[in-house]
């Protein structure tokens, strides 16, 4: 008979403690047994999934592919099962996977984790932050949360937050360098660059008396993939630096970064989306924890509401 699930079980048990014999003791299963198994796949799949080195069992390329679809799979069968034994009202369970930018997941997700957790307690959540462009399947995530253009691609996506960019600069560094009256006035100014995913080197205006847009390159001494650091920078008085809405307005309220050239803000749109796999079954934690960020985050920037 065929048991997938259960050879799949068995790679993922081997993928995560690294070892043949591990593996074994935890599902009551010799070495060799769980050896044969893993072969059994790569026989399959004509492929070789694990590899031996020094540092023990190491996971493929194609092994690192198969431990991400094992694991979905496994973790659909279970939510299917919980389903029809509960009516089709399955509690969220199980390990999620989020990914969000730095600067929007501490802002606005990290706060709301204990809430959640408190709500889904058998929800095992695994969250990290990066500003870099991540693949689902390569980071094993569920969920990225993101700001930007969605890509062409399978992938499905819930808007969290409407807002725009805006450039933002410290009293500090106004007293030091001037105000800028007009865009052209950049080239006497540090001004703090992205580097993802090619050097951001040119920043949008709109002529407030015409309407016409123009572009100014931008020149400064740093440049970084991070809006976090950016932002922590602009206060410093290193620069300026043209940031998210949402990120700022705290600071703009307070008074720590002042906004440069309003006039000439075109004001473009910045979506930030929860993007996630879509399929027809969308695991109840997956689900859950996306309506969970909807109903608490402002749609437009403004902060979170903890449950």
């Amino acid at each position: 008979m065929d048991n997938r699930a259960g050879e799949m079980e068995v790679f993922i048990r081997v993928a995560e403690l690294r070892s043949f014999s591990e593996a074994g003791r935890k599902l009551h299963l010799s070495p060799s047994a769980v050896s044969k198994l893993v072969t059994r796949i790569e026989d399959r799949l004509a492929t070789r999934l694990l590899v031996r080195s020094t540092r023990g069992l190491q996971l493929t390329p194609e092994g690192e592919m198969y431990l991400v679809r094992a694991q979905r799979v496994l973790d659909e069968i279970d939510d299917a099962e919980r389903a029809v034994a509960s009516g089709g009202k399955a509690a969220p369970r199980g390990r999620l996977r989020v990914n969000a930018s730095i600067a929007f997941g501490v802002m606005y997700v990290q706060p709301l984790i204990p809430a959640f957790l408190e709500r889904y307690p058998e929800v095992e959540l695994d969250f990290s932050l990066t500003d870099g462009i991540i693949d689902l399947l390569e980071e094993r995530a569920d969920i990225a949360i993101r700001s930007g253009a969605l890509p062409d691609s399978s992938l499905k996506a819930r808007k969290l937050v409407e807002s725009s960019r805006t450039i933002v600069a410290s009293p500090e560094y106004i007293a030091k360098r001037g105000l800028p009256r007009h865009p052209d006035d950049l080239v006497d100014h540090n001004c703090l660059r992205f580097n993802f995913p090619v050097p951001m080197s040119e920043w949008p205006f709109i002529n407030p008396k015409t309407g016409e847009r123009i572009g100014r390159t931008i020149t400064g001494n740093f440049q970084c993939d991070s809006g976090a650091a950016m932002r922590r920078l602009c206060l410093s008085g290193l620069g300026m630096a043209r940031l998210g809405r949402f990120h700022v307005q705290g600071d703009l309220k307070a008074g720590t970064l002042v906004e440069i050239l309003p006039d000439w803000n075109p004001n473009e749109e910045q979506l930030i989306h929860a993007i996630f796999a879509g399929h027809e079954h969308l695991a109840a934690r997956i689900r859950a924890f996306i309506d969970f960020l909807v109903n608490h985050i402002d749609p437009y920037g403004n902060g979170i509401r903890i449950p």
